[in-house]
């Protein structure tokens, strides 16, 4: 048996559109960085030769610029996802502590 206020909690429509919000953005960047990480992992395997060309006037190879690329992918979906947090979330969270008087 859920606790009066739990349940007040999950029949709120602020709630709901707060998980739904979050579950949804939160699996899109998920699955971005996956498709970007294991994209990088699958030319690593089959396709080495691609990896080795030189770029930059021979200084530094595609491989290289590629691994540097999922690493800054990485942080800047973070810094997506914490801008979304601290606006949009943020703005919900508080529409829901006002629906339920705290």
């Amino acid at each position: 048996m859920l606790d009066p206020m739990l349940q007040r909690i999950a029949s709120n429509p602020n709630y709901n559109g707060l998980r739904t919000r979050r579950l949804r953005f939160g699996w899109t960047l998920t699955i971005a960085m996956l498709v970007v990480y294991y994209g990088f992992i699958a030319i690593i395997a089959f396709d080495k030769a691609l990896l080795a060309v030189k770029i930059g006037g021979g200084t530094a190879s595609l491989g290289l610029v590629l691994g540097v690329a999922v690493i800054v992918l990485a942080f800047i979906l973070t810094g997506i996802y914490v801008q979304r947090a601290n606006g949009r979330f943020d703005q919900l969270t508080a529409a829901l502590k006002r629906d339920l008087g705290r």
